[in-house]
């Protein structure tokens, strides 16, 4: 598998935001997207610590296309996909990134994981359905919001960094995975046919409907792999218009499957929708057993709106939120005017609104696979209308640039981190 056999990733997952506040434009978010925000960056630390394992040296590439959690199985424990699921993106997002020589990206998840390899936005995107509508579980999904967007709009690689993954894989760039290699990786579990028959036990008429709740399943993959990159994003419109494709393909899966899965999940008994749904249960159990959870990112998530979190952690998260907006960068490089530094005041405040909308917070799982369908629908909904609303914000931006202003805005992603 091409997206496994990239280039070896290195150990230290360190701080991705810039050390240097460069901001002068105040928080436009609100205290609640502070809140959010920090939440996402507080969820699954533990997580992220066995991630450093998980990525650490070539002893744990068999592991990982394995789905096994290396650390895990020595000590008798159940696999946890998310070490997997950090290793496996690490590896396809940092390959073509500087060399391949830096640790991390400042674009990653709280959980490890990367939302961009390279030209690719969501690369576990069928795997993310399956887990939130059959298993329960909507915690990698919940993860994409502002982070994305903002890469979306600097993109962390360079053109020739970037070319590698659509280029032919040379001899030069053999360690970079091709973006059509990390799409097909996306599911690397797979439809749960068998964990599905295991636990209902289903009888003919049960069996034909869950094939063709197969079929439709992996049809739907077959069409979000197809939403694929075909060419490498030169522009933040590209790259904004790129994940409104994914999106949308997503959207469109879920509609596809609805049908069939109701016809299925509407032939089964009382008995067998228990133990339906108990497959969420044992995976979240799984997931229990596997890590510690950070207890104070879980009491925020649950307050939400609850104003008794730590006014200190607001502040350090409101800081590193400035930082993530090189706003005094742009408006000296571009040379903006009053109106060109109104329409960046703009498509700032748009983007940081997007953490309001799009809270990192899991959300509980609903009771039934129908209902998650729709909650994931949802989600992803109003992820495609934030993304629009940027996308509509950066034209207005930029309706008035130079091709020079315009080139010298393109060129501040690739500099982030350097």
């Amino acid at each position: 598998m091409g997206l496994v056999l990239a280039g070896a990733v290195l150990a230290t997952l360190a701080v991705l935001l810039p050390s240097k506040a460069e901001a002068q434009f105040g928080l436009r978010g609100g205290p609640l997207g502070v809140a959010r925000f920090a939440v996402g960056h507080m969820i699954g630390m533990s997580r992220l610590r066995h991630s450093r394992m998980a990525v650490r040296g070539g002893r744990y590439r068999s592991a990982a296309l394995r789905s096994q959690d290396p650390r895990g199985a020595e000590r008798g424990q159940p696999p946890n996909p998310y070490i997997v699921r950090a290793a496996l993106t690490a590896q396809a997002a940092l390959s073509g990134w500087r060399g391949g020589r830096r640790p991390q990206g400042w674009w990653r998840h709280p959980d490890g994981s990367y939302g961009w390899a390279g030209p690719v936005f969501w690369p576990f995107a069928q795997d993310d359905l399956a887990n939130a509508v059959i298993l329960g579980d909507m915690t990698s999904l919940s993860l994409y919001g502002y982070g994305d967007i903002y890469a979306a709009i600097f993109a962390p690689y360079a053109a020739t960094e970037l070319a590698a993954y659509t280029a032919p894989q040379g001899r030069r760039a053999r360690k970079v995975p091709s973006a059509q290699n990390v799409c097909d990786a996306s599911d690397p579990a797979g439809f749960p046919m068998d964990r599905i028959v295991t636990a209902v036990q289903p009888n003919e008429v049960q069996r034909a409907a869950l094939d063709d709740f197969s079929a439709a399943w992996l049809a739907a993959r077959d069409s979000i792999r197809a939403a694929c990159p075909a060419e490498v994003p030169a522009t933040a419109a590209d790259r904004l218009g790129l994940m409104r494709e994914r999106i949308e393909a997503m959207i469109k899966a879920t509609d596809a499957v609805a049908a069939p899965l109701a016809k299925f999940e509407g032939l089964l008994d009382d008995g067998q929708k228990k133990k339906l749904d108990a497959l969420g249960q044992e995976r979240r159990a799984a997931l229990a057993a596997g890590q510690k959870k950070d207890a104070q990112a879980a009491s925020a998530c649950e307050a939400d709106n609850d104003p008794r979190y730590d006014v200190q952690a607001q502040r350090q998260y409101e800081q590193l939120v400035q930082q993530q907006w090189p706003a005094a960068d742009i408006a000296a490089t571009l040379k903006l005017d009053d109106t060109g530094r109104a329409r960046l005041d703009v498509l700032q405040d748009t983007t940081l609104r997007t953490m309001e909308t799009l809270s990192p917070c899991t959300a509980k799982a609903a009771a039934t696979p129908q209902a998650r369908l729709a909650a994931v629908k949802a989600r992803l909904g109003a992820m495609l209308e934030a993304v629009k609303t940027v996308g509509d914000a950066l034209d207005d931006f930029e309706a008035d640039l130079t091709d020079e202003q315009k080139a010298a805005f393109e060129a501040i992603g690739p500099k982030r981190g350097a």
